[in-house]
């Protein structure tokens, strides 16, 4: 089952500075995406945060993965800047996410996140992004497409198309509410029969879910 993932820079400090940062957090990603057959199906990297939309194989696999990356990164980060300390707000947040309601809608609001932070007009125009992967066919080796996009048409051509059509519309207010209370209190992304389903079948347990606004500079 897919997860949204946040993570987020201390106090909301940078965690990247330039493009070089971002390569570089991309590319330990994928040495552990492959060591723990996680697939990452969409991500964005902001200055201060990142998104990561992923499925593991097997129990704990997503959690290994941030862990090593969040190591491995402050790693380097904190060598070439010449520091010390956390780079991390704490552990990541993440989200179970109801693939047949909510799996493309997070996919877009991962990617959008640069246009709804006034970044850019479109996502086509933010290059660390995986919208180029999704929407426009560009080959990012580290993007494995899930079910329900390959669902959108059979030839790539046409699912290139359809994915693109989903970005002439804004997301809705409530679904955004949505997706941001959920990885606010590490909550599903679905319906509560979705979540009664899981809970019972797996037995796991999920953060609770509040009422109330979002974050204030919720992305």
């Amino acid at each position: 089952m897919p997860y949204h993932v946040v993570q987020r820079g201390h106090n909301r400090s940078n965690c990247f500075y330039d493009d070089t940062d971002k390569a570089c957090y991309l590319s330990i990603l994928a040495t552990h995406l492959t060591a723990y057959q996680v697939q990452l199906h969409a991500f964005v990297l902001m200055s201060n945060h990142v998104h990561l939309l992923l499925t593991g194989r097997q129990n704990g696999a997503i959690s290994t993965v941030m862990q090593n990356l969040g190591r491995g990164y402050v790693h380097y980060f904190n060598k070439r800047y010449h520091r010390v300390g956390t780079l991390w707000d704490g552990r990541f947040k993440d989200s179970l996410v109801d693939c047949d309601q909510y799996f493309l809608s997070c996919q877009r609001y991962i990617e959008l996140n640069p246009v709804r932070a006034m970044m850019v007009p479109h996502p086509a125009d933010y290059h660390w992004s995986s919208y180029h992967a999704n929407a426009r066919g560009v080959n990012i080796n580290i993007i494995s497409p899930h079910q329900v996009y390959l669902n959108l048409a059979e030839t790539t051509e046409q699912r290139l198309e359809n994915y693109q059509a989903l970005f002439e519309q804004r997301l809705p207010d409530h679904e955004l509410k949505k997706i941001r209370d959920a990885i606010k209190h590490n909550y599903p992304l679905a319906n509560e029969s979705f979540v009664q389903h899981i809970t019972n079948k797996y037995n796991i347990s999920f953060g609770r879910k509040t009422k109330g606004r979002p974050e204030k500079g919720s992305e």
